[in-house]
């Protein structure tokens, strides 16, 4: 009896340990972050050299990893920089899943990327445009608003809006940059100079570049053009500002120094949050 109930014993101890052993080999799959992502798709191709985002590294690489797998991008560029190459590789990859316009601009959105990692990574830090709203008489993305909702609080007044986002073929002047979402324009008629540099100043502080327009600049008047850091769907010319803000730019043609408000530090929307 006593070597019957030791048997019985062993198999159920057998039973219950091989589901947590075969558990045990099973190896969880990487993580590529959204936001690190996204903010190294915006800067990256803007640098004069090769320095890496912060914070991004692994990510990216697993992204490039990809994309070489899938015949689309040179192992040599395979680095972990989201360079001018790798955004192109992106924007292959998004039109052979039939994207086309701003959904294959080379900025990775949540879809492609987790269509692109299916068996090699997972997508943390999601970050979504959200839908199309109407604020202020102009289209913007929910995300969008939300961001700009908040910049009024702390300016404690609403801003009129001049131009909005997804506005493809708009005023001439804003070469595509309001073709996406993530943008638009603030009126500053009959504004002083303090009173424009604080909507861009308290614009800034929420997560966008961010700038005090001038008639000297361009063909434009007086007004504050704003490009929300992070949005998944900027066009080409405001994923290009958001990095030159970055990096300390104007986000103009010239490539002159950053001529806006100091906020430090420059915070993406989710960044902000997050406090």
């Amino acid at each position: 009896m006593r070597t019957k109930v030791a048997v019985l014993t062993a198999l159920i101890a057998l039973t219950v340990a091989a589901p947590a052993q075969a558990g045990a080999a099973t190896t969880a799959l990487p993580a590529v972050s959204m936001e690190a992502v996204l903010k190294a798709a915006q800067i990256d191709p803007r640098r004069a050299d090769s320095t890496q985002t912060p914070g991004a590294h692994d990510g990216v690489l697993l992204v490039e990893q990809a994309l070489n797998a899938k015949g689309l991008l040179d192992p040599k560029y395979v680095d972990g920089y989201f360079g001018t190459t790798t955004i192109t590789a992106y924007s292959q990859y998004q039109k052979s899943l039939g994207y086309t316009g701003i959904d294959a601009s080379g900025l990775p959105g949540k879809t492609s990327l987790e269509k692109l990692g299916a068996s090699r990574f997972t997508v943390t830090a999601v970050i979504s445009a959200g839908s199309h709203v109407t604020y202020h008489g102009v289209t913007l993305n929910a995300r969008t608003k939300a961001m700009l909702v908040a910049a009024e609080g702390l300016l404690g007044s609403q801003v009129g809006l001049t131009q909005g986002s997804y506005n493809p073929g708009g005023v001439d002047a804003s070469a595509g940059t309001h073709d996406g979402g993530g943008a638009f324009d603030v009126s500053v008629a009959g504004l002083s100079a303090a009173a424009r540099t604080n909507i861009a100043k308290n614009l800034r502080k929420v997560g966008f570049a961010a700038w005090v327009r001038t008639p000297s600049q361009g063909d434009w008047g007086y007004h504050v053009h704003a490009i929300a850091l992070s949005d998944p769907d900027l066009s080409s010319g405001a994923q290009h500002q958001a990095g030159d803000y970055y990096l300390g730019y104007n986000g103009l043609a010239d490539h002159g120094a950053d001529d806006g408000p100091a906020v430090t530090p420059k915070l993406t929307w989710e960044e902000y949050q997050r406090g």
